[in-house]
């Protein structure tokens, strides 16, 4: 059970955009929450919030915080738990290295960031932070499996008001570049334990053994994969993509998730950028060496570290100018796509470049057909299939059409989502074991030094639950419904093994059909053109992937996705929708106060969880609160409330005052509790009377810069200064 201090609803406190919208936004549900006797109460899991709560003996006492992520961790494993998870940063390392200097700044007297620790000391330091590093919140918090779709109200404002799409032409030279073999999807074992049991993974050479790993305990049932990605084989795979890219005349890019896959996906982005400056790293690999360059951080720290040395800028430009042009974050301030490893999210840049006709943004700030380098096979057949689609096809009509659901398993960390633990970069030639306690060897693999090796698993309870939702989703909708499995690939055979005789139990087989991701795709798009719905079931990378890609194309954005994690002990998680958390949304507020985040995700996920309460505590006001909050949803879309792009314009800020508007305009009129409209009368009578005054006072505080007092920590005075600007606003809702 929950403890007695938690709040009815939790609402998480994250970073950046979403947490900057927090501020002016949950006031306004706290006042709306109390009229049904509900609590909504704060747990902070920023990565500044972790940072603090990792070195508690580094800090002052009234600087300590707890740590809230393992509080929420045991919550979502309760059937009391009602959370509502806005997007957080999962860092890369130099994410981390600026928040902990930033948090210095500050006065946390934390310590550095060891980027090559020597001393016991700082190897333990080293070791709390890299627990930070990547997706350390998701899988803690996810003891459910995902269902995300759009609402209905977002669908049908989408289908009304379509949004631009970028033209395809069939002559496009846009592909998709994957490895053709020693990959992780072509070397991948996979095996289903028949019996609790404990492996070890060791790696055997001539010089003796090392474990890697000395204990990695399983439950019965649970499917365990084993795979590696062959280093030599990858860098003469980049070699050659720049090589092509470079006849092709196109745009060179390399699409990675090197936040989720925080261990192998940063490696092999450090390839890519010593693949980039090859001629550097061999004529000066002592120097950069010396100078503490790690090309996995990315080319903009590397650049930052020899900048004072004339000769190797001098070798950089020399091998850039020899190279194609690259894909740029941003062409104005130099930012490339291999500065920052974090900075080019596959989930979100290529649904971002099909939606665009295949374009990306080259050096010269020109749209330009792209080479999109993803090295794995696994799942980049979904990419390349949808760019063929759209090349013979033409681009997808908003205005007509249909949907794609998904329904995805990602409780308990499943799949390579949970690896991190698991993954090694291989320090000599050998041969990597996987070796349960009863000596039965589970994986093995023959391994070369710097290969990266990987284990992940699925387990059976998750499993049976995800098929058991896609189930009860098919019988509720009727749509098209397809796993998204390949029975060519180790894991999903795996997973097939369960699916099918959980359908034909359940004498539904004939409703579903399973498929590998690139036959899903066509077959999903091919469905969607003609306006009607599918559901996709997938498993967790997947549900990452697809629900950016098919809201991109079918609403421009993925920040709009209702998001329900039905946990495995019957709580509840309401995620706000996809689309990360926004910097440039930040740096745009810090410029000139204008606040473009879209809390259209956070609305969807408002409004879920009330009813969730309403259903599960027998609270009837919380239920008329949730289907108020839709009302008002739909006010916001049908009345063009939500924020724009420039300054001067309505901004987040102005969404939200609507949003109390249409909220308790809906309260006040519904007639389920009288006393209830009667509370909401007098609030919405006041915030229709002094709509001028307040979006008056909201407008007048746009285009000077904003403080917050601190990026990825703000100061709470002044980051509510800034974000509650109407006096007049803030007096009604108190």
């Amino acid at each position: 059970m929950a403890d007695a201090n938690t709040p009815d609803i939790v609402y998480t406190k994250v970073d950046e955009a979403p947490e900057l919208a927090s501020a002016s936004l949950l006031p306004i549900i706290q006042r709306f929450a109390a009229a049904a006797g509900v609590s909504v109460g704060t747990k902070d899991i920023s990565l500044a919030g972790r940072i603090l709560s990792k070195f508690p003996d580094f800090l002052q006492e009234d600087q300590r915080i707890s740590d809230d992520l393992a509080e929420l961790g045991e919550l979502v494993k309760t059937p009391d738990a009602n959370v509502i998870k806005l997007p957080n940063i999962s860092a890369s390392v130099p994410q981390l290295v600026a928040a902990v200097e930033e948090l210095q700044s500050q006065g946390f007297a934390i310590p550095d960031y060891p980027e090559t620790p020597s001393t016991d000391a700082e190897k333990e330091i080293r070791a709390r932070y890299d627990t930070l590093k990547g997706s350390a919140v998701n899988p803690v918090l996810r003891e459910g499996n995902s269902d995300r779709r759009a609402a209905t109200a977002v669908k049908k404002f989408a289908q009304n008001n379509p949004h631009r799409m970028g033209d395809w032409s069939a002559n496009s030279k846009t592909r998709v570049a994957s490895m053709d073999g020693n990959d992780f999807f072509s070397n991948e074992t996979s095996a289903t334990l028949a019996s609790e049991a404990t492996a070890k993974i060791v790696l055997e050479t001539a010089s003796g053994e090392t474990v890697l790993k000395d204990a990695v305990s399983y439950p019965a049932g649970t499917v365990v994969d084993a795979t590696f990605m062959g280093a030599a084989a990858l860098d003469a795979f980049l070699a050659s993509e720049i090589e092509k890219t470079k006849a092709e005349g196109v745009l060179f890019s390399l699409h990675m998730k090197a936040t989720m896959m925080k261990v192998s996906d940063p490696i092999i982005f450090g390839h890519a950028v010593k693949a980039w400056l090859a001629p550097v790293f061999e004529a000066h690999g002592d120097k950069l060496t010396e100078l503490g360059v790690n090309p996995n951080q990315g080319l903009g720290t590397l650049l930052e570290r020899v900048e004072s040395d004339a000769d190797i800028m001098a070798a950089i430009d020399a091998v850039t100018a020899t190279r194609p042009p690259m894909y740029m974050v941003n062409s104005d301030t130099g930012i490339t796509n291999l500065h920052v490893p974090s900075d080019v999210i596959i989930d979100a840049s290529m649904p971002a470049l099909i939606r665009n006709g295949g374009k990306g943004w080259g050096p010269s700030g020109e749209e330009a057909d792209t080479v999109c380098v993803i090295p794995d096979n696994s799942y980049a057949p979904v990419y390349d299939e949808a760019i063929e689609f759209f090349k013979a096809n033409g681009k997808l009509n908003p205005a007509t059409a249909g949907t794609v659901q998904n329904l995805g398993l990602m409780a308990q960390k499943a799949q390579e989502y949970g690896s991190h633990p698991t993954t090694f970069e291989i320090p000599e030639d050998g041969t990597v074991k996987m070796i349960l306690t009863d000596g039965t060897v589970l994986h093995e693999h023959k391994v070369q030094k710097g290969d990266i090796w990987r284990s992940a698993s699925a387990r059976k309870a998750p499993i049976e639950d995800w098929v058991n939702l896609a189930i009860e989703r098919q019988r509720l909708t009727g749509f098209r419904s397809i796993f998204w499995l390949d029975e060519n690939r180790a894991h999903d055979a795996q997973l097939i093994a369960y699916v099918k005789p959980i359908l034909e139990a359940k004498g539904v087989a004939d409703k579903f059909e399973i498929m590998a991701p690139r036959e899903a795709t066509r077959a999903s798009l091919e469905t969607i053109t003609k306006g009607e719905n599918t559901i996709a079931i997938t498993g967790n990378v997947l549900r990452d992937y697809l629900t950016d890609l098919f809201p991109i194309l079918e609403l421009a954005t993925s920040a709009k996705m209702l998001s329900i994690v039905k946990l495995m002990q019957g709580g509840g998680l309401f995620e706000t929708g996809a689309g990360g958390s926004a910097p440039k949304h930040v740096q745009q507020l810090q410029s000139e106060n204008h606040l473009r985040w879209d809390s259209l995700g956070e609305f969807c996920a408002l409004g879920e969880s009330f009813k969730f309460l309403g259903e599960t505590k027998g609270n009837a006001r919380a239920k008329i609160l949730g289907d108020a909050v839709e009302d008002a949803t739909q006010g916001i879309l049908d009345n063009d409330r939500s924020p724009s792009r420039k300054v001067g314009e309505p901004d987040n800020r102005d969404s939200h005052y609507w949003f109390a508007r249409y909220w308790a305009d809906a309260l006040a009129q519904q007639t389920l509790d009288a006393e209830l409209a009667a509370e909401f009368v007098p609030i919405a009578q006041a915030l229709a009377d002094s709509e001028g005054a307040i979006l008056a006072e909201l407008a007048a505080v746009q285009g000077a810069p904003a403080d917050t007092g601190g990026y990825y920590h703000a100061v709470p005075a002044k980051r509510d200064a800034v974000m509650r600007p109407s006096a007049t606003l803030n007096a009604i809702i108190g």
